[in-house]
């Protein structure tokens, strides 16, 4: 037996093994003997397991998979159910084996029977559960099935479909409630009049329209008029957000060890103070969506956040809105990674171009292209930049940008936060609140620092923001 279990396990099983083992003996035996009753049995037993094989990898069995994830995208160090169902759509087989392959972080591979013994009009039906501590997008599957032959002599594994994707989307932190709205108030909602005139009269009222009930009726205006005139009444505009996010790999990268991918073989570049930024954009969106905000997503070249993340619905869509648009947010920072350059910041060269008032990233970040996607939202809600470690050229050619943004915030990650002293003092000066921190900083506490700030500083942002216009 210990011989067996010692041979290859994909050509025969144990039985097709031992008949071939039955087999050379005889044949061995009848050359001895000179039995031609040995032959012929030794013949057939020798020939019996090659047959056996031959057939089952000339005549593949078919089957239909359907692989069903609930939900279809996950949260991290969320549970997902996955549920598959396995039809025959070929001639029938023997005993069947099957196996989901599963990337390896999610643990041993599910094995299991076909038929099922539950199985129902020749399909069979399976569930188990994923959980996955990091965000992207993996690939579940394909099945891989071990057919054997009627009798039990040969076996043969091949995939039966090309699997499905899983997103793992990262988990939004609740944040507490902060002065993000500005003039907005702190539930996001302004109200707004239609104006005609500059009378207060006119700016409030509008003539009567068949229908109008009578108490709306404002007999001042209908006096001055000679006409009825009713209240105006009040619309509701949906306030909007702007999030900068930066993803820029000289940004994030500060040492050779501080990349990393995953061990799935479906990297991500990425970084621990990314993930930071990447939880804290989403967090932050959840935040703003659930005050009924919409969102605008960004890069720091101006450009949509969400251009080069494969898994984003609309690379190229910068707006989202309501549960819906929340979402697509979500799916698109699955698998949004680093970008850019991928060479590590250099003193000298930072240096040299901070002199010059450049970007030490060799990119076009904080110009003219994003001033002008700002300007063209001026003053409807509050611009959040997620950063990375940032120059001070790079922090200067930023600061202005808070002239455009009802209130303006900026978080910079960064290993060591000291070192961000002079960038963020250049963001203060042109009207941000900001704040530098480490990846080991709890989001909650970065997020009450927009309210917790100097009150001086508030006041110099303020008088920034109310300034006739953009210096660059």
């Amino acid at each position: 037996m210990a011989l067996l279990d010692s041979l290859p396990r994909h050509l025969f099983s144990t039985r097709g093994w031992g008949l071939l083992a039955a087999g050379v003996f005889s044949l061995l035996c009848a050359q001895i003997m000179g039995r031609r009753d040995l032959l012929v049995l030794g013949v057939l037993l020798v020939l019996l397991p090659l047959i056996s094989l031959a057939g089952i990898r000339v005549v593949k069995p078919r089957f239909r998979v359907y692989r069903e994830f609930s939900p279809s995208t996950v949260e991290t160090s969320s549970i997902t159910t996955v549920r598959l169902a396995v039809a025959r759509t070929g001639a029938g087989v023997g005993r069947v084996i099957m196996e989901e392959r599963l990337p390896p972080r999610f643990g041993e591979s599910p094995a299991f029977r076909f038929p099922a013994r539950s199985a129902s009009g020749g399909t069979s039906r399976y569930e188990y559960h994923l959980r996955s501590g990091k965000r992207g997008q993996f690939t579940i599957g394909p099945v891989t099935a071990e057919f054997t032959d009627p009798f039990g002599l040969s076996l043969h594994r091949h995939s039966i479909d090309d699997g499905d994707t899983l997103t793992v989307t990262p988990a939004a932190v609740d944040l507490p409630a902060t002065g993000l709205a500005g003039a907005r108030g702190n539930d996001g909602i302004t109200a707004t009049r239609t104006r005609a005139n500059p009378s207060d009269d006119d700016v409030m009222t509008r003539e009567y329209r068949h229908g109008d009930p009578m108490r709306r009726v404002h007999w001042p205006a209908t006096a001055r008029h000679g006409a009825l005139m009713v209240r105006q009444e009040e619309s509701v505009t949906t306030p909007e957000a702007t999030i900068v996010l930066d993803q820029r790999f000289i940004s994030f990268a500060t040492g050779f060890g501080s990349v990393f991918g995953s061990d799935d073989g479906e990297d991500l570049v990425t970084s621990d103070t990314f993930e930071w930024a990447v939880t804290a954009a989403m967090s932050v969106s959840a935040h703003l969506a659930e005050r009924n905000y919409s969102l605008r997503f960004l890069d720091a070249a101006g450009d949509p956040a969400f251009h080069r993340s494969q898994s984003a619905p609309e690379p190229d869509a910068e707006e989202y809105s309501g549960a819906g648009g929340l979402q697509s947010v979500a799916e698109s920072l699955a698998a949004i990674q680093l970008s850019g350059p991928h060479h590590m910041r250099r003193e000298h060269d930072t240096a040299r171009r901070e002199h010059a008032g450049g970007s030490d990233s060799g990119m076009s970040v904080f110009d003219d292209r994003l001033m002008g996607k700002l300007a063209a939202h001026r003053m409807r809600g509050p611009v959040v930049a997620v950063l990375g470690k940032i120059s001070l050229a790079e922090a200067r050619a930023l600061a202005p940008a808070a002239g455009y943004a009802a209130n303006a915030f900026a978080v910079v990650i960064a290993d060591r936060p000291a070192e961000c002293h002079d960038a963020l003092e250049a963001l203060r000066l042109g009207g941000w609140r900001a704040v530098a921190v480490e990846p080991a900083t709890s989001l909650p506490a970065a997020w009450t620092y927009f309210d917790e700030g100097d009150a001086a500083l508030s006041t110099a942002a303020a008088d920034v923001r109310r300034g006739a216009g953009v210096a660059r």
